[in-house]
């Protein structure tokens, strides 16, 4: 197994619910932190519906492995932000001898 290259600084982020006002809920995206992250792109497709062209492309996203319950492990349906890119995260897996690094699953999605 080669060594991931960890040089992209990503935030964390955790959907949360915040109470709108009038009864119901907003969804909003609270940071839970900075990860360093190798970054590799996957396969992307482009699609269209009322004249907006959205391109979504697959991300494989390795970052150091944590341990099961903190805040810093990554699960599906968080999503990483870097500036104004956002990457959702969809599944996650352990790598490596002794599970030290975790793949995350990720899709880019960019409406132009």
């Amino acid at each position: 197994m080669s060594v991931p290259r960890l040089n992209r600084s990503l935030v964390l982020e955790a959907p949360v619910e915040l109470a709108d006002g009038s009864g119901g809920y907003v969804q909003d995206w609270q940071p839970l932190g900075v990860l360093w992250a190798d970054v590799k792109a996957g396969t992307g497709r482009e699609t269209s519906a009322s004249s907006v062209t959205v391109s979504r492309v697959r991300y494989k996203i390795t970052v150091r492995a944590a341990p099961y319950g903190v805040s810093s492990r990554p699960v599906a349906g968080q999503r990483f932000r870097e500036g104004e890119r956002v990457f959702h995260i969809q599944a996650v897996a352990e790598k490596g001898a002794g599970a030290q690094y975790l793949i995350c699953h990720a899709e880019e999605e960019i409406a132009s």
